[in-house]
């Protein structure tokens, strides 16, 4: 049975706020666009050219979310950012059309799930709980049950060539224009010749039709929660996805660092799939083999140390928002999505 995606006001203390004085969160901001732009800038300046990056461009696509979005700070739940000095709250004065571009404080007071306070602009977390809380509570339910799980560290990646499999049997195409570095008979016998273990549903549920039995297990959204486990690539990957879906109670970097991890998980990602990454000047790692194999866990054990970490403070996000609930009531997994 899946773990109930459930948590209680007496999981966590009451958040004492902190106060950000106007310069230190201005200039937090500004470090957190920076580096937010530096991420996104190879997305922005390929897109209006209508080019493509089979490994960069997935975590546009797959998590999708606008450069601008990624690049607004927020400081999370029981920060109070303090008002500017000589700023006039917004109570005693009427909004301005161009008060976003030369009042970031007045800008932010306008973004949803903001109040302001007479200290300054905080998160409202009741209003934020309101909206979000089914969301809130199913992630504490996976992110708490993936932590209590060992990693497991066999499956070699497996899914990307799962997810070809016969392709040119069936007269189907591979899903990305690079080519199959041992060509399409070559990668059938990869996947015929080792044991399928995929645990996760949404890598499992882009399996060939031919492939999707050959997997020891048969994960579905509905058994996530009782499936995923921090060994997995793509579990790790979705850091980014559950950081994304927390914010603006997720600190700007916490979704950022998910971020930076997600990048390097897609990387190794490709470069352990099927495909010829080479004309990205990377090398494979080449699952088939012995060495290839070891190559793999070793990023797969490293990977799951670095995500350990942040899903510990995702957690500590949604538990921080639970705290200040009055009750939590069971969810199911259509907050997943």
């Amino acid at each position: 049975m899946p773990p109930t995606a459930t948590a209680t006001a007496s999981t966590t203390a009451v958040v004492r706020p902190v106060v950000l004085a106007a310069e230190e969160w201005a200039a937090r901001e500004r470090a957190h666009a920076e580096r937010a732009d530096a991420f996104t800038a190879g997305w922005r300046e390929r897109k209006p050219l209508g080019e493509k990056h089979a490994i960069e461009d997935f975590l546009f696509t797959y998590y999708p979310t606008r450069p601008a979005q990624l690049r607004r700070w927020h400081p999370g739940l029981g920060v109070v950012l303090a008002r500017p000095a000589g700023h006039v709250p917004a109570a005693e004065t009427a909004p301005r059309p161009d008060d976003e571009a030369t009042d970031p404080y007045a800008a932010r007071a306008a973004w949803r799930w903001y109040r302001e306070t007479p200290e300054g602009l905080t998160l409202d977390a009741d209003a934020y709980l309101a909206d979000r809380g089914d969301t809130v509570r199913y992630l504490h339910g996976l992110l708490s049950a993936t932590a209590s799980r060992p990693g497991r560290f066999g499956c070699f990646g497996l899914h990307e060539w799962a997810m070809v499999y016969r392709d040119r049997a069936t007269g189907r195409d591979h899903r990305h224009p690079l080519p199959l570095r041992l060509g399409h008979d070559g990668t059938d016998r990869v996947v015929e010749s080792h044991p399928v273990q995929c645990s996760h549903f949404d890598a499992f549920r882009f399996f060939t039709p031919e492939a999707g039995p050959l997997n020891r297990l048969q994960p579905t959204r509905e058994t996530q929660p009782a499936l995923e486990q921090p060994g997995c690539l793509h579990a790790t990957m979705d850091l980014y996805k559950w950081a994304l879906k927390l914010t603006p109670a997720a600190p700007g970097d916490l979704v950022l660092d998910c971020f930076e991890l997600a990048r390097d998980v897609r990387v190794v990602d490709m470069q352990a799939s099927p495909y010829d990454v080479s004309s990205y000047g990377l090398d494979p790692v080449a699952i088939e083999t012995p060495e290839g194999k070891a190559e793999y866990v070793r990023h797969q054990r490293e990977f799951a140390e670095r995500g350990a970490v942040l899903r510990e403070r995702l957690l500590a996000a949604c538990e921080a928002l639970l705290g200040s609930a009055q009750t939590a009531p069971e969810v199911s997994a259509r907050a997943s999505r």
